[in-house]
């Protein structure tokens, strides 16, 4: 999943948002010494649900449709073509439209600055002068994203092809999206309210 999967996938806890949003950026295990424990349960959140999109049959099925085109950068595409379901669906999953969400989101993270991984602070302003979260809505925003990420991929990916792959399945996508999306919510619940009781 991709930044709003993750952002949303977070329930209403601030600094569980921040760690989930920032959780591809950080790196070993001494999470609560680093960030604190509430900002390091969402680094955890994040990577529990990186692990269990992985190994999600219905989500092999998206990837296995990309594969031979872009080998190992077809799970990357298929996040962001489930944040693009996630966005293009938006009022189906949250009561806040999205584009208030996503100003939100940004403040949020700018409010944790001093502490996010430089990349983090580095990307930032192109992602907020760029609105991805909200653009990614759009057919248009998803060919953006994936153009970006293959300018900084050390290796030729033709992600910035990808979103003909998108238009071309887009029903097989959808699909996929909502029948994966229901159990990976229901995880993220479960793996939230376990931690709450303890």
């Amino acid at each position: 999943m991709n930044f709003l999967a993750h952002l949303y996938l977070s329930g209403n806890q601030p600094q569980r948002m921040v760690g989930n949003f920032i959780g591809d950026f950080v790196r070993g295990r001494d999470l609560a010494e680093q960030f604190g424990a509430d900002i390091a349960q969402g680094i955890e959140l994040h990577r529990a649900i990186d692990e269990y999109t992985d190994k999600h049959a219905i989500v092999k099925r998206s990837k296995d449709r990309l594969r031979a085109r872009y080998r190992h950068y077809a799970p990357v595409i298929v996040d962001v073509f489930y944040d693009h379901y996630l966005a293009s669906l938006w009022p189906r999953y949250h009561p806040v439209p999205l584009h208030d969400y996503a100003s939100a989101a940004y403040q949020l993270i700018e409010a944790h600055y001093t502490i996010v991984p430089v990349r983090v602070r580095n990307m930032l302003p192109y992602m907020m002068g760029g609105n991805w979260l909200l653009n990614y809505a759009s057919v248009e925003g998803i060919h953006q994203a994936l153009t970006g990420l293959s300018r900084r991929t050390t290796h030729t990916s033709n992600m910035e092809n990808a979103s003909g792959d998108l238009q071309r399945y887009y029903p097989e996508f959808l699909r996929e999206f909502e029948e994966f999306f229901p159990d990976l919510k229901q995880y993220c619940d479960q793996w939230i309210s376990e931690r709450a009781q303890n």
